[in-house]
C-alpha cells in the first residue's frame, strides 16, 4: 500500500469510528441501548439489515466466488424477495405489537420459558459461530498487504468494533452502517470501473462480457433438480426463501433491526426495500468477479492467489515438483489468451467457423489452467498436510493491490473494513442483546434496576466482541468463507424457523411440543449434515418440516390449553 492509499483507509476509519460515537449519544436507558428507542426510519433500518449480511465475506468471498465458479451463486438468494414479502405481513406486526427486545421472547409469550431458552440458546451457538468467519475477512486482507499475523488484525478490528457499540448501542450500529453502505457502493463502483478500464486496447466492456460467458462464467440459472448441487434454481427457491425466513424473520441480528423503526410501516417498508436490492447487489459483486476472471485472460495470474502457499512452491524444495506444474500453466495461460483473442476476432467478424474452433480452444486451455492450478493445490496440501486447499478468498485482493492505482486500493481495502465492522458490529450488539434479555434478566437477575441492564450489555457487548476475536482464528480452516457462513447458519436456521411456524400459524401448539419438536428438528439437520450428501440450502428445509411436524404430533397426541400472546 502506498501513503495515500494509508490516508484513504485511515480516515475511513476514523470517520466510521468518530461517527458512531457521536450517533450514539443518549444511549441511556436500555431501551434506547437495545432498540434505540424505536425511533429509527425506514432507510436506516434497510442499509442498516443490508450491511450486517454483506460483511467482508461478500466483497472477498463472492467476488472470488464469481471469478472461480461464475454467477450461479446468486440463485442462493432468489429465493430472498418471497421471505421479505411473509415477514412484512407477519413477523414485523406480531414482535412490534408483543413490545418484546428479543424474537425469543416473544416465545415465552406464545410457548413458555423453556422454549424460549432453547431458541436462545441455539441463535447463541449458531452466531456466535458466525461473528468469529465475518471477522476474519479483513485478516486476509493484511495477511495479503503486510504480512501481519492474523492476530493482530483481528484483535485490531475487534478493538475498533467495541469502541463504538459497547458505547452506543444499536443506535451507533445502525447509523455507523449507513455510511458503511455507502462507502460499500462507491468502492464497488469504482473497482469495477477500473477492473474495465485496465482491460488492454481492443477489448471493449461487450468483449469482456462474450469471453466471460463463453467459459460458462456468466451462467446465472441452473433448471436442473438436484439435491447435492448447491446452486440451481430450486435450491435457491426452496432453500433460499427457507434460510431467509430463517434468518431475517428469526435471527435476532435482523430481528432487532426492525424492532427499532418508528413504526410497523417504517419496519415493513425497510425489508421491501431489501427485497428490492439485494439480489441486484449480489449480481453485480459476482459479476465484478467474472470481471476479474477476463481480466487475468490478459494478465498472467498467478497459479495460485494464496501468496504464502506460492511461496511455498517457489521455494527450493518444492522447485522440482512445482517447475513443470507451472511450465504447464504458462502454456496453457498463452493458449487461452491467443483463442480468446481470435474468439473475440471471429465474432466481430461474424465468422461462424473460425468462431468454433476457437472456442474449443479457448474452453480447452482453461481446462488445462484448472488441471495445473488443483496440481498446484494438491502440492500445497501435501506439504502442510491439509485435506483441502481453496484459494479464492485471495483472488479479489490479489487483484486489487497488484493493479489498482494509489488511492483506490485504499478506498476498496476501507470498503472491506467497512464491511467487516458492521456485520460484526450488528452480530456482536445482538449476541449482546440475547445473553441479556432472554438469558440473563430472565434466570438470574430479575429484578435490577435499568441501569443495572444497561451496564450488563455494555459488559455482554464487549465479551462477545472478544470471543469473536478469538474464534476468528479458527475461521482460515473454512475454506469459501462466503460458502462457510451460510453452511453455519442453515445448520440452525431451520429449527429456529419451525418453531416460530409454530407459533404464528398454530395456535393449538403447547409449549412442551414446540419444545420436543426443536429438539427433533435440529436432530434431523445435524443427521442430515453428517450422513447425507444433501446440500447444506435443504438443511432449512428439513429442520423447518421436522419441528412443525413433530410439534403438530405432540400436540394432537397431548392436548393441552395453551395461552396465546396477544
Amino acid at each position: 500500500m502506498r501513503p495515500l492509499d494509508w490516508v484513504v483507509l485511515s480516515g475511513t476509519l476514523a470517520f466510521i469510528v468518530l461517527y458512531g460515537l457521536y450517533k450514539g449519544r443518549g444511549s441511556n436507558t436500555i431501551s434506547k441501548y437495545l432498540l434505540a428507542g424505536k425511533t429509527m426510519p425506514w432507510y436506516a433500518m434497510a442499509l442498516s439489515i443490508m450491511a450486517t449480511q454483506a460483511s467482508a465475506i461478500t466483497f472477498i468471498s463472492t467476488t472470488g466466488q464469481g471469478y472461480v465458479d461464475g454467477m450461479r451463486f446468486v440463485q442462493f438468494y432468489f429465493g430472498l424477495p418471497i421471505a421479505m414479502i411473509v415477514i412484512s405481513s407477519t413477523s414485523v406486526r406480531l414482535f412490534h405489537r408483543a413490545n418484546v427486545y428479543t424474537a425469543y421472547e416473544y416465545l415465552e409469550k406464545r410457548f413458555d420459558a423453556k422454549t424460549r431458552t432453547l431458541a436462545s440458546i441455539v441463535f447463541l451457538m449458531q452466531r456466535g459461530l458466525s461473528v468469529g468467519v465475518s471477522l476474519y475477512a479483513p485478516a486476509i486482507v493484511l495477511s495479503v498487504i503486510l504480512g501481519w499475523p492474523d492476530r493482530l488484525t483481528t484483535l485490531g478490528m475487534g478493538v475498533l468494533i467495541t469502541i463504538y457499540t459497547v458505547t452506543g448501542g444499536i443506535k451507533a450500529v445502525t447509523w455507523t452502517d449507513v455510511q458503511q453502505m455507502l462507502i460499500i457502493f462507491a468502492g464497488l463502483f469504482v473497482a469495477f470501473f477500473m477492473i474495465i478500464h485496465l482491460l488492454p486496447p481492443g477489448i471493449s466492456f461487450t468483449d469482456a462480457v462474450y469471453l466471460a460467458g463463453a467459459i460458462g462464467k456468466l451462467k446465472a440459472v441452473d433448471a436442473k433438480f438436484d439435491l447435492a448441487n448447491r446452486y440451481n434454481l430450486w435450491s435457491g427457491l426452496i432453500g433460499g426463501t427457507f434460510l431467509a425466513l430463517s434468518y431475517f424473520g428469526c435471527d435476532q441480528s435482523q430481528v432487532q433491526r426492525y424492532l427499532t423503526g418508528k413504526s410497523i410501516a417504517q419496519s415493513k417498508l425497510s425489508l421491501l426495500f431489501t427485497a428490492m436490492a439485494k439480489i441486484p447487489m449480489q449480481f453485480f459483486i459476482l459479476f465484478v468477479g467474472a470481471m476479474v476472471f477476463v481480466f487475468f485472460i490478459f494478465v498472467r495470474p498467478p497459479l495460485l492467489f494464496q501468496p504464502i502457499a506460492m511461496r511455498d512452491l517457489e521455494s527450493s524444495q518444492v522447485q522440482p515438483r512445482y517447475a513443470p506444474i507451472s511450465a504447464q500453466f504458462d502454456r496453457a495461460f498463452d493458449e487461452r489468451r491467443e483463442a480468446a483473442l481470435g474468439l473475440v476476432d471471429a465474432r466481430r467478424a461474424h465468422d461462424g467457423g473460425r468462431r468454433a474452433q476457437w472456442l474449443g480452444q479457448y474452453r480447452q486451455a482453461q481446462a488445462r489452467i484448472n488441471q495445473a492450478r488443483a496440481e498446484g493445490a494438491g502440492v500445497v496440501q501435501q506439504i502442510h498436510g491439509e485435506k483441502e486447499f481453496n484459494d479464492t478468498n485471495y483472488i479479489f485482493l490479489s487483484f486489487v493491490t497488484r493493479y489498482l492505482p494509489a488511492g483506490v486500493v485504499g478506498l476498496v481495502i476501507a470498503v472491506i473494513f467497512a464491511a467487516a465492522m458492521s456485520s460484526s458490529s450488528g452480530e456482536v450488539n445482538s449476541l449482546a442483546t440475547v445473553t441479556v434479555i432472554d438469558i440473563y434478566r430472565r434466570h438470574i437477575r430479575q429484578d435490577a434496576p435499568d441501569r443495572h441492564y444497561l451496564w450488563a450489555s455494555r459488559v455482554s457487548t464487549a465479551f462477545w466482541a472478544a470471543y469473536a476475536v478469538f474464534f476468528a482464528q479458527y475461521a482460515k480452516n473454512l475454506g469459501s468463507l462466503v460458502e462457510a457462513v451460510n453452511v453455519v447458519g442453515s445448520l440452525f436456521y431451520g429449527t429456529l424457523l419451525g418453531v416460530f411456524v409454530l407459533a404464528f400459524a398454530f395456535r393449538r401448539v403447547t409449549g412442551t411440543a414446540a419444545f420436543i419438536g426443536m429438539l427433533a428438528g435440529e436432530s434431523a439437520i445435524l443427521a442430515t449434515a453428517l450422513f447425507t450428501r444433501i446440500t447444506f440450502l435443504w438443511f432449512n428445509v428439513i429442520g423447518c418440516a421436522v419441528v412443525i411436524v413433530t410439534g403438530l404430533l405432540i400436540s394432537w397426541l397431548r392436548p393441552v390449553r395453551q395461552p396465546v400472546a396477544a
